[in-house]
């Protein structure tokens, strides 16, 4: 049962610009982190969750045929707004993966924010500063201090909100994506079928080829078998 509606976007005040955030790829042992932002004005987002979206879901809830399919629907919505955004698996060693993740959802916020305001807004810092903003973000999880504009977090928001939904959906189908990209580059290892998930197909490639140079090496199964090659 679908049980994604639009009761956290229409809680707020009229007028302000209300956009959805999510990330995928947290888990995995190698490629960047994926983030999306989707706005949607809500004067009509619900005729387009009553039509086109309203099979849109939490994306682990669908097949990847779905996600496709639903990625498509959203990314060419007359009235949708969205953005995607990464961090990669270089900026996930420095940072660790928590911190990168915000980095993402930081990038995409920003990214939709001036493809719908211009190049000259000018950004807060944090989501703390008091200052006056058009924009207002749902995000799925716990809190995202660094985020550019006041933020709601919502637990599990990938099953509640239409437009982190959204969002999760633009993030999880980029970075699969990436991740054949990321097979043909660097061929061997499977990045197409696991998409960097810590498999046992994705081990024992590890083992046998070596990490490359998407492999998160602040991830222990990777620093391990770095560690057994001798450092190289």
């Amino acid at each position: 049962m679908n049980t994604v509606t639009l009761d956290l976007e229409h809680a707020h005040q009229p007028g302000t610009t209300v956009m959805g955030i999510d990330e995928a790829g947290r888990g995995p042992l190698a490629g960047p982190v994926f983030a999306a932002a989707v706005s949607v004005p809500l004067d009509v987002a619900d005729s387009l969750l009553a039509g086109p979206w309203a099979a849109i879901n939490d994306s682990k809830k669908l097949s990847e045929k779905k996600r496709d399919s639903l990625a498509k629907i959203i990314k060419f919505t007359p009235s949708c707004t969205w953005a995607v955004a990464s961090a990669s698996a270089l900026e996930i060693d420095q940072l660790n993966i928590l911190r990168a993740t915000h980095l993402a959802m930081r990038r995409a916020a920003l990214a939709l924010a001036e493809a719908l305001a211009g190049p000259n807004f000018e950004p807060q810092t944090t989501n703390h500063e008091p200052r006056t903003t058009p924009f207002a973000i749902l995000v799925d999880g716990l809190a995202v201090p660094s985020l550019p504009f006041p933020s709601q977090n919502v637990v599990k928001g990938d099953a509640k909100s239409l437009f982190i939904a959204a969002a999760s959906i633009l993030a999880k189908t980029s970075r699969d994506a990436y991740c054949v990209e990321m097979d043909a580059k660097y061929p061997g290892y499977g990045f197409a079928v696991h998409k960097g998930y810590p498999t046992a197909a994705h081990f024992e490639a590890l083992n046998r080829l070596g990490p490359c140079p998407e492999h998160r090496q602040s991830f222990g199964p990777v620093a391990e078998a770095i560690f057994f090659r001798g450092g190289r």
